[in-house]
């Protein structure tokens, strides 16, 4: 049985010809799966006996919302989303003045072991296809009667560890008559999966792609951040060099503040001269809490120092604005408190 939204538009052309069903149809139930019909029956302008082949051979994938919170201090939303086999994933639906942006899963928890992140705890049971994917979109914006124009991708899972899956899911909700959300508001975060990275420069496809640096060192980066005993920070940023030579687009680097860690001025100099010269901004995060991690968060004056010393020597550096702090909106803690 095949899962509609797991097709690209034309592997759905492809299975309805195998049907004996026209490629004019690929439209019509593309459109039927991006407003989150659960049932062929709903697709009213889709002939009984083609909605009976459907049933025969495929299905229509579908997410439950197993707990909802919402912020009294912002309206940003968390949802704990149950898929059909029982595991558990998280989305958050933040609103901004340019509209909604939604962070979105990739796995089903996550192998790469950071030590400051709540998702890698317990690690990875299964990567999600593209359509499990698409459907936080999808059931969020049904729940809320509201339309998504922005994606990050930066929820519990690393998107390069399911690359595949992600790329056919980014094609899916591009596609006009799907969600139809351009790549240029969708941003992509790897803990820096290089070869990946040399991958995605390849695929023509204008998404920005953001990278969870954390650290100015290899030192540093390999206490916090397993993948960095995989790939030495030379070799990840000779991969974003490259990526910005191909691409001509701007890579955003990731930076959660951890006291003590990886937050002194010296740090700060240190990182300002590795990405010296580079067409890149820095997102200095304060860590989040995690009950199971002894990291803290910085003061919020050492975070500020951080950022003029940034900008002083000529990096751009803001400070991400904390949403939905109190719904713990960061990805990984509702899962792993409901398990």
């Amino acid at each position: 049985m095949v899962n509609l939204k797991d097709l690209e538009y034309s592997e759905l052309e492809e299975f309805l010809a195998e049907l004996a069903e026209p490629s004019f149809r690929a439209g019509q139930i593309f459109e039927w799966l991006s407003k989150g019909v659960t049932s062929f029956d709903e697709m009213t302008n889709i002939s009984k006996k083609t909605r009976e082949k459907l049933r025969e051979k495929s299905f229509i994938s579908t997410l439950s919302i197993r707990e909802k919170y919402v912020s009294a201090i912002d309206g940003t939303v968390k949802y704990l989303f149950e898929l059909p086999d029982g595991n558990c994933i998280e989305s958050v639906v933040m609103r901004y003045h340019h509209g909604l942006t939604i962070c979105v899963s990739s796995q089903v928890g996550c192998r790469m072991g950071c030590s400051f992140c709540a998702s890698t705890i317990g690690g990875l049971y299964r990567s999600l296809t593209a359509g499990e994917i698409l459907d936080q979109i999808i059931f969020a914006e049904k729940d809320l009667s509201e339309r998504i124009g922005n994606i990050v991708m930066m929820g519990i899972g690393e998107p390069f560890d399911n690359y595949d899956n992600v790329m056919k899911f980014l094609h899916n909700v591009n596609h006009p008559k799907g969600l139809n959300i351009g790549y240029r508001h969708i941003s992509i975060s790897t803990c820096g999966l290089v070869d990946k990275i040399y991958s995605l420069s390849r695929e023509d496809i204008p998404v920005t792609l953001c990278i969870s640096l954390h650290a100015p060192n290899d030192r540093i980066r390999k206490t916090i951040m397993p993948v960095a005993n995989r790939w030495s920070m030379e070799e990840l940023l000779r991969a974003c060099h490259d990526y910005i030579k191909r691409t001509n687009r701007r890579i955003t680097f990731e930076y959660s503040l951890i006291r003590g860690v990886n937050d002194s001025e010296s740090n700060a100099r240190e990182l300002a001269k590795k990405l010296g010269g580079m067409l890149c901004h820095v997102n200095l995060i304060p860590v989040n809490k995690v009950e199971e991690r002894s990291h803290e968060k910085s003061s919020v004056q050492t975070i500020q120092k951080f950022q003029r010393t940034l900008t002083e020597l000529g990096i751009n550096a803001t400070i991400r604005r904390e949403l939905g702090s109190d719904i713990h909106a960061s990805c990984g803690q509702l899962r792993k408190k409901v398990l």
